[in-house]
């Protein structure tokens, strides 16, 4: 596990749009940033498993958390007594927005057409969950 002291003097303020549902969890999409915001000020920032997604403090009001591969983590920040602020969990996926799957046999192609398709970037999380299906 991934366990990060964060000392803030700042108290952490509730945004505007709360954190989802406890049963819905938070979703990040692959390579992106989703900004979460406290109730109160954190002390340690525990992700499951730091492979899937990253937390990071941004400043005072602000954790971003950000996806870096495919799967289902979580994420634990408590403060300075220990007490949870969030326990949830983190489920990261692909964006599907302006990209095209090409399936040749056991291959599997990702274009990224915007506006025109060509080859899309591929991070080491997701050239390794392609190779782990194309092996079943």
């Amino acid at each position: 596990m991934a366990k990060h002291g964060l000392s803030l003097g700042l108290a952490f303020l509730i945004a505007g749009s709360a954190m989802p549902a406890l049963a819905e969890g938070i979703a990040v999409t692959m390579n992106q940033a989703k900004i979460v915001k406290l109730s109160r000020a954190a002390d340690t920032i525990i992700i499951g498993n730091p492979e899937i997604a990253d937390a990071s403090v941004q400043d005072a009001s602000t954790v971003v958390l950000t996806g870096k591969g495919f799967g289902v983590t979580n994420l634990v920040i408590l403060d300075d007594t220990g007490a949870p602020i969030i326990d949830e969990q983190v489920m990261v996926s692909r964006s599907t927005d302006s990209t095209l799957r090409i399936y040749r046999r056991a291959s599997v192609q990702t274009l990224s057409c915007t506006p025109y398709c060509e080859s899309s970037y591929k991070t080491d999380a997701e050239r390794q969950s392609e190779q782990e299906m194309n092996s079943e």
